[in-house]
């Protein structure tokens, strides 16, 4: 049995996302509510210099309540192809630019709750640039050795999703 939407009702209009509340009969034949956040997706990158470092970044986050150590991502602009978007990001978030960019994943945060994808990257070949923050962006920019940065993540202080998938697979593929 497939899935059939009976109606949908619009919640929220947001800056970056929707939020509607659909009816649905599930494979099981159970009709429920569903919210769902609707999310254009995002871009993201394991930024990787020459001598082996990531170029992490240490953002506020507001939901949070804190700073979290990221890899650079920003949200997909309409039409925008993942690979721009990822481009786009690297230099306003972290100054660098990237000769390359090599997709190795797309993920799905939380499916239980959004159609966010996120695509991720490794970036290579960076050379430095002008960093272009916008005014809501509160963050800093540290290349970090790559041993380093996976450490964080077992010390609990890299928290983030997208962080922790894109520097495992990148440890993955460098192995």
């Amino acid at each position: 049995m497939s899935v059939k939407v009976h109606e949908i009702t619009n919640l929220y209009n947001g800056k970056i996302f929707n939020v509607v509340l659909e009816k649905v009969t599930l494979p099981n034949g159970a009709i429920k509510n569903r919210e769902i956040v609707r999310h254009p997706g995002a871009a993201a990158m394991v930024p990787l210099l020459d001598d082996g470092k990531v170029v992490l970044i240490r953002q506020y986050r507001h939901a949070v309540g804190e700073f979290l150590w990221e890899i650079p991502a920003g949200t997909l602009e309409p039409d925008e192809v993942p690979v721009e978007c990822a481009r786009r990001e690297l230099v306003e978030e972290t100054g660098y630019e990237a000769s390359s960019f090599d997709k190795f994943a797309e993920i799905l945060p939380a499916p239980g709750y959004t159609d966010e994808h996120i695509h991720i990257f490794l970036a290579t070949g960076l050379r430095s640039v002008e960093q272009k923050l916008e005014d809501d962006e509160v963050l800093q920019a540290r290349p970090t050795p790559f041993d380093t940065a996976l450490e964080m993540i077992t010390k609990g202080e890299i928290q983030d999703a997208k962080t922790i998938v894109g520097l495992l697979l990148t440890s993955l593929k460098r192995s």
